[in-house]
């Protein structure tokens, strides 16, 4: 399980087909370091296995879902990368819990600085199947970044991104039309599954827990 707070940008180096089955490195200075052969990492949100390790990078397979379901299907060599580490027992639970399980990709828009502010504003489209998830101030997990969200605009959403995020994150990099790796509130989706198995009658819906802020 991770939290959503990035511990290393890392640079994926290239992903090579091994005959069935495709294996990305990525090159990580401080995260390598503390990472064992079948260990998990998360990069850029998504939850992978490492199969090889050597002091300043990693490798990793990609199962046909992750290849199909997130954008590390198009990422190119150089291309910078979150990482994450999995939270400790005794560690310090910082962001919202994020399992690594991306749920699909957004579309990046902007990255604007907000006006006499050092902050900025990230917007990006969402797919529809995942906008009943997010709502005003709950969590979003973004390229594996624990965000709050700001704004809901249909499939628009809109996050605050202050210099520490943007400094040590790989959001720089991002251009519009680029595909961005989301995870929706495990919370959220484990109450729409209660919900679906209640009672015909029950008067709790899935709308009108998240119109109470739930």
């Amino acid at each position: 399980m991770f939290t959503g707070i990035i511990e290393e940008v890392g640079h994926a180096t290239d992903i090579v087909d091994t005959g069935g089955t495709r294996r990305l490195s990525v090159s990580a200075t401080k995260s390598a370091k503390q990472l064992k052969r079948g260990g998990s990492i998360a990069v850029s949100g998504v939850c992978l296995t490492a199969v090889e390790v050597t002091p300043e990078s990693f490798r990793a397979d990609l199962a046909e879902e992750t290849w199909n379901r997130t954008s590390l299907s198009r990422i190119k060599p150089g291309a910078l990368v979150n990482l994450e580490l999995p939270i400790r027992a005794d560690g310090r639970f910082d962001g919202h819990i994020v399992q690594g399980h991306v749920d699909g990709t957004g579309t990046f828009i902007s990255l604007d600085r907000i006006r006499q502010s050092d902050d900025y504003w990230l917007r990006i489209e969402i797919p529809p199947e995942l906008a009943r998830y997010v709502i005003f101030k709950g969590s979003l997990s973004i390229e594996g970044i624990s965000l709050t969200i700001a704004r809901v605009d249909g499939t628009q959403v809109t996050t605050a991104i202050i210099p520490h995020t943007l400094e040590m994150t790989n959001l720089k990099s991002f251009k519009r039309g680029d595909p961005m790796n989301l995870e929706a509130d495990l919370i959220a989706k484990y109450v729409e599954r209660m919900l679906q198995g209640s009672s015909a009658n029950s008067s709790i819906t899935f709308e009108r827990l998240v119109s109470q802020g739930f």
